[in-house]
């Protein structure tokens, strides 16, 4: 679904991803690892068209993506849920949720039923604003948000960060759930290494702004992978 070679990217002069080459397949969840400061949100970034990548070359499901704002990679199938939420805090939930119709035909502008049954919640609180929601609930407005796209690659950007543990749990059964579905592929962002090592069928390491381990979960031993996340 996801094939990148080589890719590059910088901040001003700095130079902050570094030939950075792998893959997503779907119907898998591809976890990226590493320390702070090596690169994984301006990995997604870049994916996603949220910053330029200065190099490198970046297909999704087959074809090839150049210089394309980030829009227009919504619209192409790349569904993003960034670090922090980003929740429009003004507007209602349900106003937040159809934000996502901007990525769709007109035909397809309605909330489907599947997002109420994966996350209950939001049903609950169609009217209440984003802002008054508790992180744990923004995190799932987001990722729902991002549902609304239909797409085919999901980039999550630390989905448990600041969340209660029972909504942590909730939020590996919803990506389990979408992974086994087969028709997305899954790039999570993950400093939690439990809920990424449950999680993950593939796993990359990153070490200032370069992949310094790639490999399966079925050749990867637990100790083996802590060890690389924290050199």
């Amino acid at each position: 679904m996801l094939n990148i070679e080589n890719l590059t990217l910088h901040y001003g002069h700095s130079q902050i991803l570094n030939g950075i080459s792998m893959q997503a397949e779907a119907g898998q969840v591809t976890c990226v690892m590493g320390t702070n400061g090596v690169g994984k949100t301006s990995l997604l970034k870049a994916i996603s068209g949220t910053h330029p990548r200065s190099g490198g070359d970046l297909s999704l499901d087959g074809q090839s993506i150049g210089a394309v704002a980030s829009h227009q990679l919504a619209r192409l199938g790349i569904g993003y849920v960034p670090q922090g939420r980003d929740v429009f805090p003004l507007m209602t939930v349900t106003e937040n949720l159809e934000t996502g119709f901007a990525c769709l035909d007109k035909s397809d502008h309605m909330i489907p039923d599947e997002i109420y049954e994966l996350f209950p919640v939001l049903k609950d609180m169609q009217n209440r604003r984003g802002g008054d929601l508790s992180g744990g609930q923004q995190q799932q407005l987001a990722i729902a948000r991002a549902l609304i796209t239909k797409p085919k690659l999901l980039l999550l950007d630390e989905p448990t960060e600041g969340i209660q543990p029972n909504i942590i749990q909730h939020i590996g059964d919803v990506i389990g759930y979408l992974r086994d579905k087969g028709s997305m592929a899954i790039v999570l962002v993950e400093q939690f290494f439990d809920f990424a090592y449950e999680l993950g069928d593939q796993f990359v390491v990153l070490k200032r702004g370069e992949v310094v381990y790639q490999n399966a979960a079925q050749h990867t031993e637990r100790d083996d992978l802590l060890s690389q996340v924290s050199v």
